[in-house]
């Protein structure tokens, strides 16, 4: 190895060795920044590997399930564009295709399978009803259970688990969703875990919600036929049905668990869209706190370039320290960012979002990418930084060491304002845009103005230290000390800033955006709900609930609402929007709910529906129009769009007939019933009644998971901000430690200094605050008006915390090292 090539490294070795901690900072920038990278990227590996080992279709070798979601297709040839959504209930197969499995060469049968709720008299429970499982008795030839009493089912009987004293050859009344049927009990199995009604195949077809279409088709192979081989056989028989889709080993988990699709879509969401932002926020972050660690060393390789080390010597020399301490604080990073990603996985488990039986996935490759990603932000920034003490000739290098360069640099200015102008456009591009596409087009301001202020952070820096100086010039010496230093040092102060505005306005849109929601679905609903009482049961309310309310002495409407989802064509894209079908008349429905009709008139006829204004406008159709809508089960439909109505986030965004959504759903059986008048006392034998103020509650607690999840995602985003504020203000007040020195030497006194120190972080924290809250504000205004019609909703309380944690972060990280560097002064001197 030749003298230059060894005197790099030797520098850099020197430097870790003799001066630790000035790579401190550095060193927790970095393991910071990896932590979040690693922890993001564990939750997206997870999403995109998480699978359900099957249980009911454990001993079915392959099974034939419809494709689960939902199809936009626009555009031809190349530019031809398919975004899919999963379907809000469960798509499902033709029976007819039962047959053509069945005919596949090594098949020993196919199995239809179809799975439905249905409701049990009350024989001996002492409940209305009990409510029951219903499948076709066919399916026990790969699920395995047995009668051990009497013998399976033909027309007209049931075979039940948990018989609860019923004997073969009794008579039981089930309900389905048309309404009750009698049957003989043929025979009784071993209890199962749920309480289950077998039929024969073709009575569980018929009977339920969806006759005539299957939940899957369990395909048995032939002695000695391979499951691939029985695969590629059923694909090429049902390659004509483009809906149909073969699944054999562990993805016939996701045919039994429909659940696992969405906690697939929610983990690589926050993995990968999130953990896109995040990331980005951390390589910006740790990037200037490299440049900060490299620019506080100006002086140094000033006087390295006066005795004559080359300019590429000193790149060398600061890539071999990004060598040194990047690896080491991405491997230090990744173990937090390991246990980050463990709680936030077991949060999602115990709250429901994740099934139980999907596992954390853990490799190397999103460590390996954290590891990486650190390294590589390391050495780009430090570069860049170095860029001018290494090319500078080395009789200037110590004069221009001495003071903070003031012209812009020709790269970051003209990204930063072609950033700022492109949150300009957006801003303005919101403001013209209703519904999901104002709110779209919202998220863009956020991120491209965060890009700017930290790709024009000096100039910022400069420009806020010279405005917020201007009130401090008469707060005394202290104070006119301080805002001179910030307009001087506006690097410095720049990358104390930078995180700061990172943090309040990410925290400050996802927390604020939830409480802005809240707020308007709230309204809505105290407006929107003048139902007297709302009746629900967790199994379903009978098919005759409806008729039995109206009836109760008092009640003068009742209406039965199913609730559910449909998918919506809106910007590109299917999006979901919660629907109620309604059992009764328009009459009725006015008497228990307020929706704020704005156009048109709301009809209940087959074929029309209504729908909010805001997301009407966001699928651009008006009164009069055909929508393209999709079912609960992914059926496409064209409905008339007869209205539009104000109140949709808190009643529900699509109302339709009752019958336009019964035969589409898993669950036909009415949720609630919404009464006018009566007594509770005179509804309970319907259910569980609630007035409208627990009704509302109870509503309130299914947006808990958005809620909870936007918190988090503030909290990992806010939290790593403040530490690297709170990191940076730490490096420049140790950097200044001479600084602080010569001030005691001219005359200061120690408070005096201590005054200008938190005088400073004042005005980086204020200039931050302010900053950060403007950049939320111009993402949640038009973000909420297209969203609730409305402006957002800021709790003073709340934004006051947030605001008064910064201040305190502030004056903390700059107080404590100040102390510690006087302190040593005065020991010393």
């Amino acid at each position: 190895m030749t003298r230059s090539a060894r005197l790099p490294n030797g520098l850099a070795r020197a430097a870790l060795r003799f001066r630790p901690a000035g790579f401190v900072g550095t060193f927790v920038a970095l393991a910071m920044a990896a932590l979040v990278v690693a922890a993001c990227g564990i939750l997206l590996e997870t999403g995109v590997r998480a699978s359900v080992p099957p249980q009911r279709y454990a001993h079915a070798p392959v099974v034939v399930a419809a494709d689960q979601r939902a199809h936009l297709v626009s555009g031809h040839g190349e530019d031809r564009e398919d975004e899919t959504t999963q379907v809000p209930d469960r798509a499902r197969l033709d029976d007819s295709l039962v047959a053509k499995a069945a005919s596949v060469p090594g098949a020993r049968t196919a199995i239809a399978d179809v799975t439905f709720p249905v409701q049990a008299d009350a024989h001996k429970t002492g409940t209305a009803h009990e409510a029951r499982t219903a499948h076709g008795w066919g399916s026990t030839a790969f699920t395995g259970e047995k009668v051990v009493a009497g013998r399976a089912p033909g027309p007209g009987e049931v075979v039940l688990s948990d018989a609860r004293g019923r004997a073969v050859g009794d008579r039981v009344t089930l309900t389905t969703a048309d309404g009750p049927h009698t049957f003989r009990v043929s025979g009784t199995t071993a209890p199962q875990p749920t309480p289950t009604v077998w039929f024969t195949d073709a009575e569980a077809v018929r009977l339920s919600a969806y006759p005539g279409r299957v939940d899957a088709i369990a395909v048995l192979p032939k002695d000695g036929v391979r499951a691939e081989t029985l695969r590629s056989e059923v694909a090429r028989v049902l390659g004509a049905s483009s809906d149909a889709r073969v699944h054999t080993g562990d993805d016939r988990g996701t045919v039994e668990n429909a659940s696992l699709a969405e906690a697939r879509e929610l983990l690589t969401g926050l993995g990968g869209s999130f953990g896109g932002i995040a990331t980005v926020v951390a390589v910006f972050t740790a990037a200037g706190t490299v440049a900060l660690s490299v620019g506080q060393r100006r002086r140094e390789f000033a006087l390295l370039r006066a005795i004559g080390t080359t300019p590429r010597q000193i790149r060398r020399t600061i890539a071999t320290e990004a060598l040194l301490v990047a690896p080491a604080a991405g491997a230090v990073g990744c173990l937090p960012g390991i246990g980050l990603a463990h709680w936030w996985f077991g949060q999602l488990k115990d709250k429901g979002a994740v099934p139980e039986a999907v596992e954390l996935s853990v490799s190397y490759i999103p460590l390996l990418t954290a590891v990486g990603t650190v390294l590589l932000t390391s050495l780009f920034a430090g570069r860049m930084a170095a860029g001018r003490s290494s090319r500078i000739k080395p009789g200037l290098a110590l004069g221009e060491a001495s003071v903070e360069r003031l012209r812009p640099g020709w790269i970051r200015t003209p990204l930063g304002l072609a950033a700022a102008a492109g949150g300009f456009v957006c801003a303005g591009l919101a403001a013209s845009l209703t519904g999901e596409d104002a709110a779209n087009a919202a998220l863009g301001v956020v991120v491209l103005f965060m890009l700017a202020v930290a790709l024009l952070g000096p100039l910022v820096a400069r420009v806020c230290a010279t405005l917020f100086g201007l009130p401090l010039r008469g707060a005394g010496a202290s104070a006119v000390l301080a805002a001179a230093n910030s307009r001087t040092n506006a690097r410095r102060m720049a990358s104390a800033i930078t995180p700061i505005v990172l943090a309040m306005a990410f925290s400050s849109v996802l927390v604020f955006m939830h409480t802005s929601e809240e707020r308007a679905t709230q309204e809505q609903q105290r407006r929107g709900i003048v139902a007297d009482h709302i009746v629900t049961s967790d199994t379903g309310l009978a098919p005759d609930a409806v008729a039995r309310a109206a009836r109760t002495p008092g009640v003068t409407s009742a209406v039965g609402l199913l609730k559910t989802a449909v998918l919506v064509p809106v910007s590109g894209s299917l999006e979901s929007a919660t629907a109620q079908g309604v059992t009764g008349s328009v009459r009725a429905l006015a008497a228990v709910q307020d929706l704020d009709v704005r156009h048109g008139t709301l009809s209940l006829k087959p074929g029309e529906v209504a729908m909010d204004a805001s997301l009407a406008d966001s699928a651009h159709a008006e009164v009069g129009d055909r929508l393209a809508l999709r079912l609960p089960d992914g059926t496409k439909v064209s409905p008339t769009l007869v209205a539009t109505y104000g109140r949709g986030l808190g009643l529900s965004q699509v109302t339709f007939a009752r019958a336009d959504l019964a035969r589409h759903v898993t669950d036909s059986f009415d949720s609630e019933i919404w009464t006018k008048g009566g007594t509770a006392a005179g509804l309970a034998g319907l259910g569980t009644v609630l007035d409208r103020a627990d009704h509302t509650i109870a509503e309130s607690r299914d947006r808990a998971l958005n809620a909870w999840a936007n918190t988090v995602m503030a909290a990992v985003l806010g939290g790593f901000a403040a530490v690297a504020a709170a990191n940076t203000l730490v490096m420049t007040v140790l950097d200044r430690r001479d600084e602080l020195g010569t001030l005691r030497l001219i005359g200061s006194t120690r408070r005096q200094v201590l005054r200008m120190i938190r005088w400073e972080a004042l005005l980086v924290a204020l200039a931050g605050i302010v900053l950060g809250t403007a950049i939320a504000l111009a993402t949640l205004v038009p973000m909420m008006k297209g969203l609730t019609g409305r402006g957002p909703y800021i709790p003073p309380l709340l934004y006051g915390s947030f605001a008064g944690a910064v201040v305190m972060l502030g004056l903390t990280a700059v107080t404590v090292p100040a102390r510690a560097a006087l302190r040593r002064e005065t020991l010393e001197g």
